[in-house]
């Protein structure tokens, strides 16, 4: 029921750390992992397919739709193919294919684990993971493990220390989750009360009713409208009740698409 598929891949040679092949080679390692989940897959569509076919013979609607569909996936996968090269035809096909929950039909985000002293740049290594991620539509991200170990036991001002001295503006888990929600097609948006302030998540394009069900769904079936502010206007300017006053507080019906970052008040019945 995942989202999507996180590939963590050796970058490094460190001859104290055993490879299963005794070899480094990532792209050959992501290789591996996609087709156990390539023969997962295929195991699952040789039931489900004939089964479909069988009941669509019979004038089952549903059944013609799941196919024709999973047909696709299953016939790609016999070719060693994964079957995110599925293209549904209509928001029908979607809907069909994405309840299969198929294993290699989830977007893919490639980890590339590397020694210290290429967090910054990466190494061989992660360029051909990268080049690979490329040629696949998918994310690559680079990270160093042993450096995310070391920053757990720093406090935050530590941390900016030694992220600067080794080069690095941001931690290699903050690279991970902003490459996560770009794969996701993923935004932010916040609510501010006198107890706390939240981040919310939704996806690009959503509309402010959609944004309010993620906090409830009575939000968003009774939902009347969004005090909305921008996020820049909020911390440059202070605040909500400053941004009001300085007319930064906008009134958004239910046609407003949500920006990333908004600060939002819901107003419902």
């Amino acid at each position: 029921e995942v989202d999507a598929i996180v590939h963590v891949l050796r970058c490094f040679e460190n001859d104290d750390i055993q490879h299963v092949d005794n070899k480094v080679d990532p792209v050959s390692d992501a290789d591996t992992v996609e087709t156990e989940l390539m023969l997962s897959d295929l195991e699952s569509l040789e039931k489900r397919v004939p089964a479909a076919v069988k009941k669509a013979a019979q004038g089952d609607k549903e059944n013609k739709l799941i196919a024709s569909v999973l047909g696709q996936a299953l016939e790609l996968l016999r070719e060693g193919k994964p079957a995110r090269l599925v293209k549904p035809a209509d928001e029908e096909e979607e809907r069909v294919f994405k309840q299969a929950q198929l294993l290699t039909a989830k977007p893919v985000l490639y980890v590339c684990n590397v020694e210290e002293e290429s967090a910054a740049e990466g190494n061989a290594f992660s360029a051909r993971v990268f080049e690979k991620a490329k040629a696949e539509g998918a994310n690559a991200v680079i990270v160093s493990a042993a450096i995310e170990s070391e920053l757990v036991g720093m406090d935050a001002e530590e941390r900016l220390v030694f992220l600067e001295e080794m080069g690095l503006h941001e931690t290699g888990l903050a690279r991970v989750i902003r490459s996560g929600y770009d794969l996701l097609h993923l935004i932010t948006f916040f609510t501010v009360g006198p107890k706390e302030a939240r981040a919310w998540t939704v996806h690009q394009g959503a509309s402010a009713p959609e944004a309010a069900g993620e906090i409830h769904s009575d939000f968003q079936k009774g939902f009347i409208r969004a005090e909305t502010i921008a996020f820049d206007d909020y911390v440059t300017i202070g605040g909500e009740s400053k941004c009001r006053e300085a007319g930064k507080l906008r009134a958004e019906g239910k046609a407003y698409i949500v920006q990333d970052g908004d600060v939002m008040h819901f107003l419902h019945s």
